[in-house]
């Protein structure tokens, strides 16, 4: 039998990389609620309709999270399949994240233009959970913003999901 440490983080990382996630973009608006800020994020779930309740885990290293969390409310954006670059740009370092990027004011952040959905969220709750921390936010309001095919992230790669055809019911 193998000792109590578990999988090392390399290995936890392939076999969790053949769980598609989807691919979403956290927002706020910052300080005096004039400046938008965001991050990437895969880490997102529903966790209870009643009260309505979304789970999002961001890293110990996150230097957005912190004001995410000063906000105290965020926007989760629900990429659509051809928006890579736009996930690519928000999880990048010292760029302007918003340069290029259609968005409006939502009731809780910046929500993008041509997404699949937007989640306006409250925080409630925070635990530690490893190099992660989990938040569980209060779901204000939500919508779906057009027919778009979402953005899915596996086995280290962006896609998009394609329904199965289904003979129609006879």
């Amino acid at each position: 039998m193998g000792g109590d440490a578990g999988p090392g983080p390399a290995h936890f990382r392939r076999v969790f990389g053949h769980l598609p996630t989807g691919v979403t973009v956290v927002t706020a608006f910052a300080g005096a609620g004039e400046e938008p800020v965001g991050m990437a994020a895969n880490s997102v779930t529903s966790v209870s309709l009643d009260p309505p309740l979304l789970l999002l885990c961001p890293a110990l290293t996150s230097t957005t999270w912190p004001t995410l969390r000063e906000a105290g409310r965020f926007c989760v954006n629900v990429l659509a399949h051809d928006h890579e670059e736009v996930s690519r740009q928000f999880a990048a370092a010292g760029v302007d994240r918003f340069a290029g990027v259609s968005w409006h004011p939502g009731r809780a952040g910046p929500a993008l233009d041509d997404g699949v959905a937007w989640i306006d969220c409250e925080i409630d709750a925070e635990h530690p959970a490893g190099d992660h921390t989990i938040v569980l936010a209060r779901v204000l309001d939500l919508d779906v913003s057009g027919t778009y095919r979402p953005l899915v992230f596996f086995g280290g790669r962006y896609g998009t999901f394609a329904p199965f055809e289904r003979a129609p019911d006879t």
